[in-house]
């Protein structure tokens, strides 16, 4: 093996981008970290860190006659998407992960593009992104964001089963909808699914009607 070759494609921006990634990969991870979800601190690292050694292996590999540098880097964009599939799960009426999903597929993106000595490109998006993860969820709870869907189970003593309408009338006044998806008795016990389309702003009134509703033994949402 000729070890001259091989130490004529080492370049000391090679190192800088390593280390750049590896600061950036470490910045986003962390977030995910600090919030406890499935991808973290290593997991997003490591993408971001792969993501810019492909990068660089398609580029100094497709240097020369062939001249395509994009390669192998092109087969990153479809491949990450396995790995950013597997923390989306479903769960009731609500979906989770999407977001963790989303910051892997932008640690990719970053990732590539450091590896391609696009430096300055590559800390913008990382900045557009901090604020869009940060800020994102206060424009979209106060500016944008009016009705949430809501998953209610509510227990109820059978002697109380009157009473349904009346809980269902005063539920309304917090929803944009509400509909009974199941009903069904355990043990003298009347439990009731409803799924709502809450009024954002009235959430928090809606948890304290149930809470202090006498005639609701207990409830879940």
């Amino acid at each position: 093996m000729d070890f001259t070759t091989i130490t004529d494609y080492w370049q000391l921006s090679d190192l800088l981008k390593a280390s750049f990634s590896l600061l950036v990969g470490m910045l986003l991870g962390a977030e995910r970290e600090l919030k406890d979800k499935a991808a973290g601190l290593r997991t997003i690292t490591l993408i971001c860190l792969g993501s810019t050694l492909f990068t660089l292996l398609s580029y100094k590999l497709g240097m020369g006659d062939s001249e395509d540098a994009t390669r192998i880097a092109s087969y990153v964009v479809s491949g990450i998407g396995f790995l950013g599939a597997g923390v989306i799960f479903k769960d009731a009426f609500s979906i989770n992960g999407l977001t963790t999903a989303s910051i892997i597929w932008i640690a990719a993106a970053i990732g590539m593009s450091i590896g391609f000595g696009q430096f300055y490109t590559a800390l913008t998006f990382l900045a557009c992104s901090f604020f869009i993860i940060h800020l994102g969820g206060f424009v979209n709870k106060h500016l944008l964001t009016m009705i949430s869907l809501k998953r209610i189970e509510i227990q109820i003593d059978k002697i109380h089963y009157k009473s349904k309408p009346e809980i269902e009338t005063n539920i309304k006044m917090f929803c944009k909808q509400i509909e009974l998806k199941q009903l069904h008795e355990l043990n003298g016990i009347i439990i009731l699914n409803y799924e709502c389309k809450a009024y954002t702003k009235k959430i928090h009134l809606l948890e304290d009607y149930l809470v202090y509703n006498t005639k609701i033994q207990s409830f879940k949402m």
